[in-house]
């Protein structure tokens, strides 16, 4: 950059009044005698002359090192030191300093505009697709072995207790972010993170993200801790994305495409294709628990999507993490081998790594091939995907943008994943809040998608035409989300 100004013609002219020490002056001298006079400055062009830098420092240096005797009127007028870039920079305020002296545009380094700063932060539990206030009341279970003990979730359950944290800056923008974690992450926020946001620089994204996990490191790190911590952390780049007047996959680093073909995660095949959907996935929740006939009416229904759909298009099934083993896991496969999976989803508990890393040798790609394992949808931060990568335990990653630590997790999860040359799938890949991830990754291939929901579904949901997913191009996350839609589906005990 100095090279450049170097040849501007202001630049030259006070160059001009530079000149080499006498051979006689003394080392003081040499070294310590001062820039120009205010005089010097005029004649120069300077258009400052006492504001200039080097006038200024000619008036700090003088005070400091005063010039002496016979030296005097030519060290002034004729003999003027030629500094150090460094201590040039250094004492005149750096570049900008430079730049203003020779007359660079002044809008350039003019002053700017207050930073953006945290002036509330707030969160609700909310209800998805329907009123489930009822979800704090326990069932019946019919003894200890009822089944449904397996599946019941509480009020804690990341999809029923979702949570919308909104960030409100003093300069009017309103950032809206989705995590889960119910009451419990809504007590997070309020009683820990919330203060550590109250007068920060939102935009300073990453930075608030290291410092939020980092103060919840003794009692967080993983489940509702990072679920608080994805809400507050979506929010904030909605906000950045509301500043800059970009989605916030351009702040990303932008899109890799367009759009992204979808895989529609339950609802009916035949309405599915009417809109356009090749990819399907059936729920398979079953497990080593589960009743011989359960089991056998469950991979029937699997047969029967692959039937509707035909010989095209891939087809998976999730088995939403039943507690399986290895030794369970592996006859189902080869069971539904006839079915032309593309992936089978969480057939382990998520703690499991290292039986996910069997099951890669035994019916993924690095083994028999017949289907890819995936899993990563209850996995943490870039930390866990991490030990899942270098185990070789899974062939697909999802992780889920509301849950696994935002989208500033997300964003780190996605580099790891695309450098071990692996394939990235975020669960609810096609929501406002996991698609700038599917986005911007070219390790990418479908986003999930789920049929119409509720309207607050509906307004945290991307556009989708014809099996595809279109990049927004609203600034922020692109959602239609207002606190009053919030406040209506806020969830409350019954």
């Amino acid at each position: 950059m100095l090279r450049k100004w170097r040849h501007a013609a202001t630049l030259v002219r006070i160059r001009a009044l530079y000149r080499r020490r006498p051979a006689q002056a003394s080392r003081h001298q040499r070294s310590r005698v001062a820039f120009v006079t205010e005089g010097q400055c005029r004649q120069a062009g300077c258009p400052a002359a006492k504001s200039c830098p080097l006038f200024r420092m000619h008036c700090t240096t003088m005070a400091r090192y005063p010039v002496t005797g016979l030296h005097k009127r030519h060290t002034m007028r004729r003999h003027v030191t030629r500094p150090s870039r460094r201590r040039f920079l250094r004492e005149t305020g750096g570049f900008a300093a430079l730049a203003a002296t020779i007359g660079a545009p002044r809008h350039l380094f003019a002053a700017q505009t207050p930073a953006l700063r945290i002036r509330a932060v707030d969160a609700y539990p909310i209800y998805i697709n329907q009123r489930s206030d009822g979800l704090l009341d326990a069932p019946t279970f019919s003894g200890d072995d009822d089944p449904r003990r397996w599946r019941f979730g509480g009020p804690f359950e990341q999809l029923p207790s979702a949570i919308i944290a909104i960030i409100k800056t003093d300069q009017g923008l309103t950032g809206f972010g989705m995590g889960a974690g119910g009451s419990v992450a809504v007590e997070i926020i309020d009683g820990h993170l919330k203060h550590l946001l109250m007068g920060a620089n939102p935009l300073n994204v990453e930075q608030l993200w290291d410092q939020m996990y980092t103060s919840g490191v003794l009692y967080g790190r993983r489940g509702v801790f990072a679920m608080a911590l994805s809400a507050v952390d979506n929010a904030l780049w909605d906000i950045a994305g509301k500043h800059a007047g970009q989605p916030v996959y351009e702040l990303l680093g932008g899109a890799t495409r367009d759009r992204i073909s979808i895989y529609q995660t339950g609802g009916d095949v035949a309405e599915g294709k009417a809109r356009g959907v090749r990819h399907f996935k059936r729920s398979l929740p079953i497990g080593p628990h589960t009743s011989a006939a359960e089991m056998d009416r469950r991979v029937e229904s699997v047969f029967a999507a692959r039937d509707a759909m035909g010989p095209d298009g891939n087809l998976m099934t999730d088995c939403v993490s039943r507690n399986g083993t290895v030794e369970w896991a592996v006859p189902l496969a080869e069971r539904l081998r006839p079915a032309n999976l593309y992936f089978m989803e969480e057939l382990l508990s998520p703690d499991n790594v290292f039986g996910y890393a069997e099951l890669v040798q035994r019916i993924g790609s690095r083994g028999p091939g017949w289907t890819k394992v995936a899993c990563g949808e209850h996995e943490y931060t870039e930390h866990g995907f991490d030990v899942l990568i270098r185990l070789n335990s899974a062939e697909i990653l999802q992780p889920d943008i509301t849950w696994c630590g935002g989208t500033t997790a997300g964003r780190r999860i996605a580099r790891l994943v695309d450098a071990a040359g692996l394939e990235i799938i975020p669960h609810r890949g096609g929501s406002s809040w996991g698609f700038p991830i599917a986005l911007t990754s070219p390790s990418c291939t479908m986003a999930e998608s789920f049929p119409a929901g509720s309207t607050i579904l509906d307004a945290m949901s991307c556009t989708v035409e014809n099996g595809e997913v279109m990049a927004p191009t609203g600034p922020g996350f692109g959602t239609t989300l207002t606190e009053d839609l919030v406040l209506e589906h806020r969830l409350t005990a019954a």
